[in-house]
């Protein structure tokens, strides 16, 4: 323009866009006149910038040929700095300058609705280059889907969808089913806010596509298809899939299906169309489109890898760590697993609780050095370990011991190391049995009391092995005691030293923790850790122990003779009686006859008879012998004759029965299912 803003030349797209009439397509009407004949309003801009020798841009109202407006972004710049004659603030006074100065006019419109997919290297920019790098370092799979769909529209084409097989996101389903292959729509997307769409093509959808329609052969070829909905074609695939709302959305419409493939196969395939009041998919766009599904063919494997080891590692530490937590009534527990990371979600960490019988608990934590699936299967192998070895009613020590021979049996092939703590609490008697091997102590908080750490003898790490066996403490806690067993993620990390960690945790059990309830203490004690990002795994197990009423358990004290025997069935009828279980006074008595009998005849000295009503009804009794009782049979010609304590009978009679080694002999005991209300 010259000074005046008089039109002295344009471009091809200025003669498109700004020709008055329409009717000029080279933009003859143009040349010779003003630019705020064009654009109202642009007399103003033009003047500053030629008074103060610098750009000025204005938001202005245009008209279009169509009878529309848009908001254009006018910029004008001086072509040089010169002085103009005259005023140009003198209202509408000509303004007279050399002929030489003149003024460039750049007009920002926005594309018009029919032209948006009309440039080829602006879709490939916004296809490849501006927003697929950043929606590809994502490895969720339905965050990645839902990204995709948002390149895809509205940069590509006005609706589309990405379907993945069944068969490549789950391994338990079939390649092909009986109709074909399943598939599942991951994500849609649309811009005419129809809500159509989504009832229609609902995300999570899990399908198979009629055969002879573009998905099958998409998927059958694994090459591009595209294909014109034009006349009858969106009601024909609508009738294919007997989804009538599909007709309409889809009627005119250009289709191109863009097949997603890997080293894997075809994985499935992106949807995308074009209403009819944009321009048809075309061989460039096939090519384009193609390239885009090369590419986000790669981000989908690894997002689909990632899924699949994932959930596949998330079963296997899920299975491995137990489901429920067993203990006698008054014995409340509670537990708490964290893994390490987003990214390492399996580790050997693990907790039990164990219900024995005659009212007694295992509590067990331990922690396999490393990460990952070995640990994980290490861990699954103690804990399978931990139950068998419960099940014998082994002492802790013993067990822990056992438990080290085990990992060094699998060390000879693989190097493998274990810390373990395991505590017995007897909910009779209140005594506790704990034993350790190179774990952390265990946090004791008696109520009323100030919380410490049981000093248990020192023992190496399960699979290291040491010169002296492992050693265990017994000791008696109060009702309402808090056990708090823990790995050592809790309280140790890179950047903190263990003795702080350690602090903090006896802090948060310190002034009356023992009333406060298990879930909150073990939200207190994960305070701060949460956002820890190189913490280890985490695995917790709190217990506040308490004693079976006296009401439900009765020990009595009998001489070793004969006469024992009766007086052993008139005390455990009388109690029974007193329990309302009356059903099985006869039972009781049979069997407490033949466990009193053996341990006269086979132990000797004063023997301890006791009956616990705690899940099922348990009777005891106790010696000094540490002989273990066993039941042999000798073949003679048709008979069987029993020959060991009359256990054959007490066999028949329990729901089950066992023996298990004290500190002065051991327990023979047998457990009878208590009446149904």
């Amino acid at each position: 323009m010259d000074s005046s803003g008089r039109i002295l030349q344009f471009d091809r797209n200025a003669a498109a866009v700004l020709s008055p009439d329409g009717a000029s397509p080279d933009g003859k009407c143009l040349l010779g006149a003003h630019l705020d004949e064009v654009i109202a309003g642009a007399r103003k801009p033009l003047l500053e910038a030629l008074k103060a020798g610098r750009e000025r841009t204005a938001m202005l109202a245009m008209d279009t040929p169509g009878g529309g407006t848009l908001d254009a972004v006018v910029t004008v710049h001086p072509m040089n700095g010169g002085a103009p004659g005259g005023d140009p603030a003198d209202g509408d006074a000509p303004v007279r300058v050399a002929p030489d100065i003149a003024a460039l006019a750049v007009i920002k419109v926005p594309v018009p609705l029919a032209d948006r997919f009309v440039d080829p290297a602006v879709i490939r920019r916004a296809l490849l280059d501006d927003a697929l790098p950043r929606i590809g370092s994502t490895l969720d799979l339905e965050m990645l889907a839902r990204g995709l769909m948002d390149v895809l529209v509205p940069h590509f084409c006005n609706s589309g969808g990405l379907l993945l097989l069944e068969s490549h996101l789950d391994a338990d389903e079939q390649p092909d089913g009986p109709d074909g292959p399943q598939m599942r729509r991951m994500a849609i997307g649309f811009d005419d806010d129809d809500p159509a769409w989504d009832a229609t093509f609902p995300t999570g959808e899990s399908l198979v596509y009629p055969h002879g329609t573009p998905y099958t052969q998409c998927l059958a070829s694994g090459e591009p298809v595209l294909r014109s909905l034009g006349g009858e074609g969106a009601a024909e695939i609508a009738a294919a899939w007997r989804r009538p709302p599909v007709g309409e959305l889809l009627k005119g419409a250009s289709m191109l299906l863009l097949p997603i493939a890997s080293a894997a196969g075809i994985l499935g395939f992106f949807v995308c169309t074009r209403t009819v009041a944009h321009r048809p998919f075309d061989a460039y766009d096939v090519e384009i489109g193609m390239e885009f599904a090369n590419r986000a063919s790669i981000f989908i494997e690894s997002a689909r890898q990632y899924s699949r080891e994932r959930a596949t590692a998330l079963t296997l530490q899920r299975s491995l760590l137990p489901t429920g937590l067993s203990a006698p009534s008054p014995v409340e527990v509670h537990h708490r697993y964290l893994p390490g990371s987003r990214l390492i979600e399996v580790g050997g960490d693990w907790y039990e609780s164990i219900a024995l019988p005659g009212g007694r608990v295992a509590l067990v934590v331990g922690d396999v050095a490393g990460h990952g699936v070995k640990a994980a299967v290490t861990m699954g192998r103690l804990r399978t370990a931990i139950h068998t070895l419960a099940g014998l009613e082994l002492p802790p020590a013993e067990a822990l011991e056992r438990l080290d021979s085990l990992m060094r049996t699998l060390g000879e092939r693989e190097p493998h190391f274990a810390t373990c703590a395991y505590v017995v609490y007897d909910a009779v008697s209140g005594r506790c049995e704990v034993a350790s091997a190179g774990h952390l102590p265990p946090l004791l908080v008696p109520p009323g009391a100030e919380p410490e750490y049981l000093p248990v003898p020192p023992a190496p790490p399960l699979g290291v092995g040491g010169d002296g066996p492992i050693v265990s403490r017994e000791f008696t806690v109060e009702d309402g005691t808090l056990l708090f067993l823990y790995t050592d993620g809790l309280v140790e990390n890179r950047a903190r030293d263990i003795d702080d960690g350690l602090a903090r945790l006896r802090a948060t059990f310190a002034g009356g923790a023992a009333a406060r309830p298990l879930e909150e203490l073990c939200q207190a004690a994960l305070d701060g850790i949460y956002d820890d990002q190189h913490r280890d795994d985490i695995a917790m197990l709190i217990a506040r122990l308490a004693r079976i009423p006296a009401d439900r358990h009765a020990t009595w004290e009998l001489p070793a003779e004969p006469a024992a025997v009766r007086r052993a069935r008139g005390l455990i009828r009388d109690r029974l009686a007193r329990w309302d279980l009356d059903d099985l006074a006869h039972s009781t008595m049979l069997l407490a006859s033949e466990l009193v009998t053996n341990a006269i005849r086979h132990a000797g000295g004063r023997i301890r008879l006791r009956l616990v009503r705690e899940g099922g009804l348990v009777c005891e009794v106790f010696d000094s012998s540490d002989g273990r009782p066993r039941v042999r049979h000798r073949e003679d010609d048709s008979d069987m004759i029993e020959s060991g304590r009359g256990l054959h009978v007490v066999g028949r009679l329990a729901q089950r029965w066992g023996v298990r080694r004290t500190a002065d002999g051991k327990v023979v005991w047998c457990e009878q299912e208590l009446p149904r209300p």
